[in-house]
């Protein structure tokens, strides 16, 4: 049985004028992906009008409480013992985010009493995407196994 968890998050928007604005935001974990961790906005924030969530490694979000962390579209740091940097980028911009780090450090525990660091075993995981991806393919035996 996959365990869900989600914690609410207050964020604060940087904008070009380094103002500060609020935005509600959702720190999400699921254990059927126990690898991954997302961050998801409400509709009201979004430039279409649609919600949106980030999904990055649990891992990123560790290192980037520690250090600077990230490549691609999602880069995280520290800013101060209190508050950390979340970078995102697509295609239409890039959105820079404070989220206060006591709060990303509670949900990221939360999220290894579910599932403890090194303790992810995806070969079920493996197995079930194989079997959608073939659907009753079975691998044939090694030469002379049968």
């Amino acid at each position: 049985m996959d365990i869900s968890l989600e914690q609410p998050a207050r964020a604060r928007l940087i904008t070009a004028e380094s103002q500060e604005l609020p935005v509600p935001a959702t720190l999400r974990y699921d254990s059927g992906d126990p690898l991954a961790v997302s961050l998801a906005f409400p509709p009201e924030v979004s430039l279409d009008g649609e919600g949106v969530s980030w999904t990055f490694a649990r891992t990123l979000l560790q290192e980037g409480l520690r250090g600077p962390a990230g490549g691609g579209d999602v880069h995280l740091w520290p800013c101060g013992p209190d508050t950390t940097v979340v970078e995102l980028h697509s295609p239409h911009g890039l959105a820079l985010l404070q989220f206060d780090t006591p709060a990303l450090r509670r949900f990221l525990l939360r999220t290894y009493a579910v599932i403890g660091a090194g303790q992810e075993d995806l070969g079920a995981a493996v197995e079930e995407g194989l079997s959608e991806l073939f659907g009753t393919v079975r691998p044939s035996p090694p030469a002379g196994a049968e």
